[in-house]
């Protein structure tokens, strides 16, 4: 938009220009001319042209009247067409990324990333899409709690607009590996803090992805046949680890809370000390060492130091009262 109006501008001040310094005209009179000129509106002069002010005029039309006309149309097409409200949505978006702190970058809106951003919706987290398809944004335009960010999450430029630098995490689910290794490669070298979890559709990307400083790899295809395969095998295992899936359902479900997140008197305790069954209703099953060593179903006398986490399970109703007793 700032182009055309631009190219209006530069066309009207030309022509006013012109006209004070070949007839003497005040800007006023010079500034009207160049409009009934170049909109060709069939005025007539202010004042009778000289041979040189013909000269200019014929040479405004000549010049202007196509660029005046492929601007107009432009606008027209800019304002009844609708592009105003991408270029206003686009601007709310990264009004809101700049603000965004420890949010969650979803490179790719395939079906993975969709299911991303559905599951981190639910869980109330803030997040940040990365999509280069136009079309997809556009098909997915009418949901506003999506913040969409047109452009390659393989550019650094996009990474940084999406506000790589106070992100919590970044998820990419591009189908590429070679894409995926790329951005965990640049989302490491920009924020070494960052937890990055990457998709990966071959074995051999497994490894390389690691390397290039990803926390976690999965392999959607793999992870889908696998739980398939149990659900023949052993499918009332399954069916109640799909109850106890974090996220934010209705049901039983498990949380974590770590050694910093509790509160003072109470690091450094052991389990038994914490007393959390009778105090909030929920079971530990699952401690995690400093050195990331798991515990399943850990005795009452492992003591929670600096470093460690703790996993509960709980219903709805006693995971939130553990978080708000505990956090």
């Amino acid at each position: 938009m700032s182009y055309f109006l631009g190219l209006i501008a530069f066309i009207m001040v030309g022509g006013t220009m012109g006209y004070i310094i070949i007839e003497g005209w005040g800007v006023v009179d010079a500034l009207y001319m160049t409009i009934i000129t170049i909109s060709t509106v069939g005025f007539e002069e202010v004042t009778p042209l000289s041979n040189y002010g013909k000269l200019f005029t014929a040479f405004l039309i000549v010049t202007s009247f196509g660029t005046f006309a492929y601007a107009v149309t432009s606008l027209t097409r800019y304002f009844i067409g609708g592009e105003y409200k991408r270029y206003i949505k686009e601007y709310r978006v990264m009004k809101e990324t700049g603000k965004m702190q420890g949010h969650v970058i979803i490179c790719g809106f395939g079906r993975v990333g969709m299911q991303v951003a559905i599951d981190l919706q639910e869980a109330g987290q803030d997040f940040v899409i990365l999509e280069k398809d136009e079309e997809v944004i556009e098909h997915w335009s009418t949901h506003e709690e999506y913040l969409f960010i047109k452009g390659d999450s393989t550019d650094d430029e996009v990474l940084d607009r999406a506000g790589i630098q106070s992100a919590l995490a970044v998820i990419t689910c591009m189908p590429k590996d070679a894409d995926n290794i790329y951005v965990v490669l640049a989302s490491r070298e920009k924020n070494d803090n960052l937890l990055i979890v990457s998709r990966a559709s071959f074995n051999t990307s497994v490894s390389k992805l690691r390397i290039a400083g990803a926390n976690n790899v999965i392999m959607p295809d793999s992870i889908g046949g696998s739980h398939m395969a149990s659900l023949i095998s052993n499918p009332d295992v399954m069916e109640f680890l799909d109850i106890i899936r974090a996220q934010g359902t209705v049901g039983a479900n498990m949380d974590t809370v770590t050694y910093d997140q509790l509160p003072p008197d109470l690091q450094g305790k052991t389990i038994k000390e914490l007393d959390s069954h009778k105090v909030t209703g929920v079971t530990i099953i699952g401690f995690r060492e400093k050195d990331g060593e798991y515990q399943i179903n850990p005795p009452e006398s492992t003591t929670v130091g600096p470093g460690s986490k703790l996993f509960v399970l709980g219903n709805e109703e006693q995971i939130d009262k553990f978080v708000k007793y505990f956090k």
